[in-house]
């Protein structure tokens, strides 16, 4: 049987706000349906989350003329509140997350499994376009 490679991509933002505020915008729903897209013509309507080792999350990610959505979700395997958060896809592919100090802002570093059907430089654009959201939307509350 033959193993695999995985390919990991990373996308990283440097957000200036303390790591509590940073940790906050991030985890709880209420804030996530206010950033969580990729594009202006995306949203994320609706967003669940039970931020435990075990426990699961979900957003709805959904273009706003309704041509197109889906579900996003996985199982927390590791969370270290305000320092780092490790969860598993639907799909199986695992994703780690580590919020770092850097002076008075905080620094993510988002790194994932590459999936197969999307190219690297698509995938890796979607995720950092994400962050720069969260970036914009911390930033201004």
């Amino acid at each position: 049987m033959e193993s695999q490679e995985k390919t990991i991509i990373t996308a990283e933002n440097t957000i200036n706000a303390s790591k509590e505020k940073v940790w906050e915008y991030w985890t709880k729903p209420e804030h996530i349906v206010h950033w969580n897209s990729a594009s202006d013509d995306w949203h994320s309507p609706h967003a669940e989350n039970d931020l435990q080792v075990g426990g699961s999350f979900v957003c709805r990610m959904e273009a706003k003329d309704g041509s197109f959505g889906f579900d996003f979700g996985g199982v927390y395997d590791a969370v270290t509140t305000n320092e780092f958060i490790a969860y598993t896809l639907g799909d199986g592919r695992k994703v780690k997350v580590t919020f770092s100090d850097e002076g008075s802002a905080t620094k993510i570093t988002e790194s994932f499994e590459a999936e197969s059907t999307n190219s690297i430089e698509m995938q890796r654009g979607g995720w950092q376009a994400i962050l720069d959201n969260f970036k914009k939307y911390t930033e201004a509350n």
